[in-house]
């Protein structure tokens, strides 16, 4: 899985495919044609919506694959701003770790890509969360 480069249709063909859900149900559930399924395997991104409809009929969160994205490769945010925008709006924070940035991650440290302090510097990751995972290897 490339979480720097989402291709959702295709995510969702293959947990339809993994699941053995019939095309004539997934027209029912959208109350669309064959044709508009299909098109929707191929698309790059798509309405929240949509998606939402997806995450309920397969019982997957699509969504974690962009929430990794943003944990991986949002730039850095200086803390001062943080604080300055703590008012009535919703803070970004970066404290979901879900098991495919996890593999993710240790996956570069075990090839040798990165190094441990390679990892905690360039995705801001914590070092006692980042050895807490590298023990469980």
């Amino acid at each position: 899985m490339n979480i720097k480069n989402i291709h959702i249709g295709s995510l969702i063909r293959s947990k339809v495919e993994e699941h053995q859900i019939s095309i004539e149900r997934i027209c029912r559930f959208f109350g669309s044609t064959e044709g508009d399924i299909e098109k929707m395997y191929h698309v790059k991104s798509m309405d929240t919506d949509i998606l939402m409809k997806w995450c309920k009929l397969l019982r997957f969160d699509f969504f974690r694959f962009y929430t990794g994205h943003l944990i991986l490769y949002s730039p850095q945010s200086r803390m001062d701003n943080a604080l300055r925008q703590k008012g009535n709006s919703l803070v970004f924070r970066k404290s979901i770790y879900t098991q495919e940035v996890k593999d993710f991650i240790l996956e570069k440290i075990k090839n040798g890509t990165m190094t441990a302090n390679d990892v905690v510097e360039r995705y801001k990751i914590p070092k006692t969360t980042l050895y807490k995972w590298m023990k469980k290897l």
